[in-house]
């Protein structure tokens, strides 16, 4: 049996889960999440504890297992705690300034770049060069940094562009000079 899929999920206190066949809902203090997953696979809640069981022990049976548990954890870790990206900004003249719909980013082209955050996300501009992506859905958070890094992702001359927390950037050696 997969060793992710049969640990079951505890739900803790102020959040709700309600089961309806496929559909998942999570309620809790940060937000509400909504899913639907894979038909075959059974999702019971019993006990404060949710935990899902395969059909079978086909291969794609145990893959869709492990799965769904991972994402109805990650849909409770969500609307309890939140989860967050952190991106930086290096190079000189490079900047992020917070605006009501997202950020602007001066990245080196000839005009800011806007960029619009989706409904239930929240761009922090801690300061000019680090940019904090919150909110309760896992995948939206990962979508919405890496969007804003493809705005300039790092060079590998100069290390310039935005970058991941603690990602380290394979650097180049440039051009010797000599004839």
């Amino acid at each position: 049996m997969s060793r992710i899929g049969r640990k079951p999920v505890v739900v803790p206190t102020g959040v709700t889960v309600t089961l309806q066949g496929n559909n998942v809902a999570v309620k809790g203090p940060r937000g509400e999440l909504r899913r639907v997953l894979h038909p075959e696979m059974q999702i019971a809640m019993e006990n404060d504890q949710v935990t899902v069981t395969r059909p079978t022990e086909e291969k794609r049976h145990k893959a869709l297992h492990g799965l769904t548990r991972t994402l109805v954890s990650n849909m409770v870790e969500g609307v309890s705690k939140g989860f967050t990206r952190t991106l930086e900004i290096q190079g000189v003249g490079y900047k992020a300034e917070s605006k009501p719909y997202g950020c602007n980013l001066v990245v080196g082209y000839s005009h800011p770049v806007e960029y619009r955050a989706p409904a239930g996300i929240k761009i922090v501009v801690e300061n000019p060069t680090t940019v904090r992506i919150e909110g309760a859905d896992k995948e939206a958070v990962g979508q919405v940094a890496s969007e804003i890094r493809h705005v300039r992702p790092p060079e590998p001359y100069k290390g310039k562009g935005i970058r991941y927390q603690g990602e380290q950037v394979r650097r180049k050696a440039g051009k010797t000079g000599a004839k």
